[in-house]
């Protein structure tokens, strides 16, 4: 499929040798949609450059209340990262659904988020977490809030010849903070998602101060429910409340009719039922 593979020492080696490449090269790691999309013809790489060696890269850490994720931590390593576990499961969830053993062994959560896909179990997590990306170029590194990589339906605002994602972070939840994620497929594995969603929610003396709901797949990038959050936030958590919240999430939702995935109506129904379990969960209103 490729005329050369490198490998690449150091984040400046990489952009080096990216640089050097031109149009023709591209960054791998896991490669677990790059393989696939030069097998279809849809990658016109003729070089890519391998980031997986680079130290430090694969690091699980936390630093000034955030958890950082480094860019070649693949989907396993997250699932079962005990900071993850702790101050965040909502995204170790979403990372332990993704494909199988083999996909999540190899896969990595920034090609998730560079492959921009609505659907991406990560991506709508690290939606409901806030989280940020570190952009490196030749010319230094930025830190950038992960919206602004989604243009569209499988349309990274990144430039693949020219940056790359070194790290993913989020605040650490604390003990006031509930989340939960939820996801509908046809198998439990290796099947695509037809709804998902991640919730994220803090209480303080017995009130709503903030709430984070993402869906997927239902637009062209992960979707932020917000008239759903708006009408938590500063409000008492009840059942009603969360039916309420879930309709508005349900309403809002785009969902398209799809052979794979079902129908518009009835996906549409899906995200008010799983919007409605998450804060459920998220909110202990189970008992």
């Amino acid at each position: 499929m490729w005329d050369a593979y490198l490998v690449a020492s150091t984040v400046e080696d990489a952009l080096g040798k990216l640089a050097q490449l031109g149009d023709s090269g591209r960054l791998i790691a896991g490669g677990t949609d790059l393989v696939l999309q030069a097998q279809r013809g849809e990658c016109p790489a003729r070089a890519v450059v391998d980031l997986t060696r680079i130290p430090g890269l694969s690091e699980i850490r936390e630093q000034d209340g955030y958890v950082v994720i480094g860019a070649a931590a693949t989907h396993a390593e997250i699932a079962a990262s005990p900071l993850v576990r702790t101050w965040a499961p909502l995204l170790a969830q979403a990372c332990a659904s993704i494909g199988g053993p083999q996909i999540r062994n190899v896969g990595t959560l920034a090609g998730n988020v560079v492959n921009a896909l609505p659907a991406a179990d990560g991506a709508v997590a690290l939606f409901a977490l806030n989280a940020q990306v570190e952009i490196a170029t030749l010319s230094g590194q930025a830190w950038v809030p992960i919206a602004e990589l989604y243009r569209g339906v499988g349309e990274c605002t990144l430039d693949p010849c020219a940056e790359m994602v070194t790290a993913i972070r989020f605040h650490s939840l604390d003990a006031y903070a509930g989340c939960a994620f939820q996801r509908l497929a046809r198998r439990r594995v290796l099947a695509l998602p037809i709804v998902n969603a991640a919730v994220v929610v803090r209480v303080d003396e017995g009130t709503v101060s903030d709430a984070r709901i993402a869906v997927g797949p239902v637009a062209p990038t992960p979707f932020r429910a917000a008239a759903a959050e708006r009408v938590l936030i500063g409000s008492a958590p009840t059942a009603a409340l969360v039916a309420q919240a879930a309709k508005l999430a349900a309403r809002d939702a785009q969902p398209r009719s799809s052979l794979l995935r079902g129908t518009a109506t009835y996906r549409t129904a899906m995200v008010e039922v799983l919007v409605r379990r998450a804060l459920t969960t998220s909110l202990d209103l189970n008992g």
